[in-house]
């Protein structure tokens, strides 16, 4: 799996604990080995204009996925096919806030978001009521079982 992270942020982050977890994520979701994800930490700065411009909203925001192929999870005994996941955009600033209020450390923040991130890309949603249901108890079990490993 080909998982790329990149800090622009200048805050400091564990990228290999962030590439970890989208491995972990995939695998766990059937996500074909070959497939590729590139997960980005940015400024404030940059996560307000990537904000404006992709969702139309004023302020920077926590996370933003950018699905590329449109890919869905696979089921047992059966991967999706190799392609491009796409990208995750994380705020560790906007995630810092969110983490305090939360009541918990900004990693734990940022390895919730680049969840939720890898679960949009894979189609999920929480626009009505039993898709926020679906996609958070699959988040919750992910990050969960992924922390408990380590």
């Amino acid at each position: 799996m080909s998982i790329e992270v990149n800090n622009e942020s200048g805050v400091e982050v564990d990228e290999a604990e962030f590439a970890a977890l989208a491995r972990f994520a995939l695998d766990e979701l059937h996500v074909h080995p070959a497939a590729e994800l590139s997960i980005v930490f940015v400024d404030t700065a940059t996560m307000t204009d990537l904000h404006v411009q992709w969702m139309d909203e004023p302020g920077p925001t926590d996370v933003l996925s950018f699905p590329m192929d449109e890919l869905r999870p696979g089921r047992e005994g059966e991967e999706t096919p190799p392609g491009t996941l796409g990208d995750i955009v994380l705020c560790p600033e906007v995630a810092a806030t969110q983490a305090r209020a939360a009541g918990h450390s900004t990693v734990e923040e940022l390895l919730l978001l680049t969840t939720h991130g890898i679960l949009h890309l894979l189609g999920y949603d929480h626009a009505d009521p039993d898709e926020e249901r679906e996609m958070f108890a699959l988040q919750r079990r992910l990050l969960l079982t992924f922390l408990a490993g380590r």
